[in-house]
């Protein structure tokens, strides 16, 4: 297993373990398999295991399997708060706590507040005393690194990243989402300022190895380097020097020991110009499945109503490419749930935006489309109940 320092000079596997996806059965997480797992992981080095509150399961079962086998004190645990269900301080003690005694643990390595996509989150749990919290935390050894995940775009990325003393961050990241959401901009800064990227979604769910079209698939086969999909997808990531470490939601034990064979021999800077030809191939037969030839470019940036262009082009292109759900719920994630709604529907038809697009798109037109793809009644409805329950006022 090959190393990546944090912070402070402590290394880190390459390959981070992702709880979210253990194995099931019959809906419950399968104790068997994922500790088997787990074990082989640990086994090969593998010592950063990445959970999360709102993960069914995932925080009980890691904390009893890390329990069990002796391997608490050996191994870096990162769990996330529930920054979206907070609206009153105590709240934040209260999940900690209950974060804690799941684990099995009296203190977390590497401690996020989940899937912030919205510099206003941050702003208004500065507003409930995080910060506070956060030095005493760290004052008394039960949080040992703090961070953020993130799943917004670059610009609220860099808001978020430049407006606190971070250990740390995560981010999505991967050959499709090199200009989107934190994007390789986000990356960078973020390793300009000398703070590790952990990085999540690294092959799109799954996506990016069992959904490829036909065209994507030949151009790897016909690479003499004879890597899987998932292979390149994640060398693809090791070659950059600013990542620290990627995470699989890692379920079967074939996986593990792949992913485990890429992060032992992947090195930084180890691509030619022919493996950035395959890359490249591999993106644009996926990129042909799109409806708005959008390159996230935000030269139509910023648009006088708020509307997120590239946003909302992103989502609707994934909802072809990936399947509708995942394109309706990266809408849901980075465009819905922010405090300052961003909804195509917003656009007045100024025209501003086609004056600087350099790809040509009738942006117009193609927001109108987008919007009626990626808010149908159903889901316009529990857009709207669920952004009256996260940006409710206290009382």
């Amino acid at each position: 297993m090959r190393y990546r320092k944090d912070r402070y000079g402590v290394p880190l596997s390459a390959l981070g373990f992702g709880c979210m996806r253990f194995a099931r059965s019959g809906g419950a997480i399968d104790m068997g398999k994922a500790e088997k797992q787990i074990l082989a992981a640990y086994n090969a080095g593998v010592n950063y295991y990445d959970t999360a509150y709102i993960y069914p399961g995932s925080e009980t079962a890691l904390g009893e399997i890390l329990h069990r086998n002796g391997l608490r004190d050996k191994v870096f645990i990162a769990t996330k708060l529930p920054q979206y269900m907070i609206h009153r301080s105590p709240a934040i003690e209260r999940y900690f706590q209950e974060q804690l005694k799941r684990l099995r643990t009296d203190y977390i390595d590497y401690y996020l507040m989940h899937m912030i996509t919205d510099f206003a989150q941050w702003e208004k749990l500065k507003a409930l005393g995080i910060e506070e919290w956060i030095a005493s935390k760290k004052e008394s050894g039960a949080i040992k690194n703090i961070g953020f995940s993130f799943h917004g775009n670059t610009d609220q990325f860099l808001k978020v990243l430049d407006s606190y003393d971070w250990d740390f961050c995560q981010i999505q990241y991967n050959y499709l989402d090199e200009v989107t959401q934190a994007g390789a901009a986000g990356l960078k800064a973020a390793a300009a300022k000398g703070i590790p990227v952990v990085i999540m979604e690294p092959l799109r769910g799954g996506k990016l190895v069992n959904s490829l079209p036909a065209a994507a698939r030949k151009a790897i086969a016909a690479s003499p380097r004879g890597w899987s999909p998932a292979g390149w997808g994640l060398r693809w990531l090791y070659n950059q020097p600013e990542v620290t470490v990627v995470l699989s939601g890692m379920n079967s034990d074939q996986m593990v020991e792949e992913n485990i064979r890429t992060a032992s021999d992947a090195q930084t800077g180890a691509f030619t110009d022919a493996d950035f030809a395959v890359i490249d191939a591999v993106r644009n037969a996926i990129k042909s499945t799109e409806k708005v030839g959008c390159t996230g470019c935000r030269y139509c940036m910023p648009c006088p109503q708020g509307v997120d262009i590239p946003g909302a082009f992103r989502c609707y292109n994934a909802m072809y490419a990936d399947s509708r759900t995942s394109g309706r719920f990266q809408y849901a994630q980075t465009v819905v749930m922010t405090q300052n709604p961003a909804f195509a529907s917003q656009c007045i038809g100024c025209g501003k935006c086609e004056k600087h697009c350099p790809q040509g798109i009738p942006i117009r037109q193609k927001l109108k489309e987008a919007d009626r793809a990626l808010r149908p009644l159903p889901y316009r409805i529990g857009i709207a109940i669920a952004r009256k329950y996260m940006f409710r006022k206290k009382k």
